[in-house]
């Protein structure tokens, strides 16, 4: 059991709970902490005094006062006139990502929610009662409002929901699970929907899959460098030290840690003097990236835990402030962010691809053909791989240096991080695939080379990419060798064999 209380939520617990079952529960305190934050909103609203959200319109309303017996319609209406989403839905995972990280943020106990709402959140995502949320339609200030109305439909038994296989009306998995629907009072439609979940629940499965994506890229470059006879200097531990990144020096002790007992990596002058970029730079620019993935995990544990709503309640509700803490300029710059890191793995991977498959620029076979001229092998491998890494270029532009006005120019500034969130998960798939063909790449010229001669690590791996793909012995339908194995490199399998190995980063 994952205990939320508000402020201790990590990505690792996120990851028991998405990847490996584990259910949620809210910490006593948290829950004390949210009743009597409701219990202010309920003063307010008894003594008729005049607060945002609470008793007032929304956006450019805010100054239409609404009367005490209108505040349930009030949160209802909130609710299904902002649910716009359009498009395909965000996966189970991340709408499943949505509701805990909302039921976190409510607990820190300045929303005014009744705890009632949160222990309902917390069984949509016990129960795997999953809103179906579309993807597009927010802009990433006021928070994520269409989405999580999507997410809020389900709280009152409206909208639909994923729920044992199939995508039902909401009604219908909460009646099969024994609980009813909730009617919202004042303040707590505006809680469940004024925030940044869908940004960050969209970042959190990013990350997760981007971090496991980074480590595989280093094992996968390992057996491309002992495909083309690699030169090992390059990775010392002196000339990481020199420059001084920790994320470097992680890098290449990892590779060196893969290649340790090689019989196929060289030292310079032995074949050639320097390897080319792609190969002798990985430290460099791999390790940039895992610095770009640092910043994000930062990131997104700070927004994982932080009170994104508005308005927010203090000093028992002496205190009732309208404030921006729902605009996702933060997170918005770490998905950009995440989108560059993703990205250059592949920009990488794809050079590699080339130096594997180009005979002039190595002596293994033209396009690693079993029969150069009558069967092409792997030459149009190599175009899908350049054809991923263009749309990466792309989507990679900035979402962040965006924005425009809304709610009548009340709401005239917004970050735009759902959709960078959104970029960067696409680029992260892409990025997956490209690797996906260098593996593919990689195990055919460690063949040629003699598998004997690999490394322990490099050649179990190897073994483990053989059950998934077989070697290229006559041109076949090569599409379902990289969706096959681009789909092994996202399972939990390679995860458990990742850990295995023992390496930390």
């Amino acid at each position: 059991m994952i205990t939320l209380t508000g402020n201790s939520l990590t990505l690792e617990q996120m990851k028991e709970v998405l990847y490996r079952g584990q259910k949620v529960g809210a910490s006593e305190q948290s829950m004390e902490a949210a009743a009597k934050s409701r219990e202010a909103v309920e003063r307010i609203v008894s003594e008729r005094r005049v607060v945002y959200g609470i008793n007032t319109g929304f956006g450019k309303f805010s100054d239409v006062l609404i009367d005490k017996e209108h505040v349930q319609d009030l949160q209802l209406n909130l609710i299904r006139s902002h649910a716009c989403g359009v498009g395909e839905p965000f996966p189970e995972v991340v709408s499943k990502a949505m509701v805990v990280l909302r039921a976190n943020a409510l607990l820190k106990g300045y929303s005014g929610i009744r705890p009632v709402v949160i222990e309902r959140l917390i069984e949509l995502a016990n129960k795997d009662i999953i809103p179906v949320i579309p993807q597009q339609g927010s802009l990433g200030a006021s928070g994520d409002l269409a989405p999580l109305s999507h997410l809020a439909l389900v709280v009152v038994g409206e909208g639909e929901v994923f729920y044992k296989g199939e995508r039902v009306e909401a009604g219908k998995a909460l009646q099969q699970e024994g609980l009813f629907p909730l009617t919202l009072e004042a303040k707590e439609g505006l809680a469940l929907i004024n925030g940044t979940q869908a940004m960050t629940a969209m970042g959190v499965v990013g990350y997760l899959e981007a971090e496991q994506l980074a480590f595989e890229s280093e094992l996968i470059a390992s057996m491309t460098i002992e495909g083309l006879n690699g030169i090992l200097d390059a990775f010392a531990e002196e000339v990481q030290v020199a420059r001084g990144y920790q994320q470097q020096i992680d890098t290449a002790a990892r590779i060196r840690r893969y290649l340790s007992d090689s019989l196929l990596t060289t030292m310079q002058g032995e074949l050639r003097v320097q390897d080319a970029y792609s190969l002798r730079c990985i430290p460099q620019v791999q390790g940039a990236s895992w610095q770009a993935l640092d910043y994000v995990k930062e990131k997104l544990e700070i927004e994982m835990n932080a009170a994104t709503d508005n308005p927010l309640i203090f000093d028992d509700g002496e205190k009732v402030i309208s404030g921006g803490n729902f605009h996702g300029q933060p997170i918005a710059f770490a998905m950009d962010f995440m989108k560059i890191a993703v990205a250059e793995l592949a920009n990488i991977s794809e050079r590699r691809v080339e130096r594997l498959v180009n005979p002039q620029l190595s002596d293994l076979p033209p396009f690693l053909s079993p029969q150069p001229g009558l069967q092409s092998g792997a030459m149009i491998m190599q175009y899908a791989a350049a054809a991923l890494v263009s749309e990466n270029k792309t989507l990679a532009h900035p979402a962040s240096v965006d924005s425009i006005p809304s709610s009548a120019n009340q709401e005239d500034h917004v970050s735009m991080g759902t959709i960078a969130s959104r970029h960067a998960y696409q680029i992260i798939q892409n990025t997956r695939r490209v690797l996906a063909i260098e593996m593919i790449c990689a195990m055919q010229a460690v063949e040629y080379r003699g598998v004997e001669k690999m490394a322990t690590h490099t050649k179990n791996f190897y073994e483990k990419g053989r059950e998934q793909v077989a070697s290229i012995n006559q041109d076949r339908i090569f599409s379902k060798d990289i969706e096959r194995l681009a789909e092994w490199l996202k399972t939990v399998e390679f995860s458990q064999f990742m850990k295995k190995l023992s390496f930390e980063k």
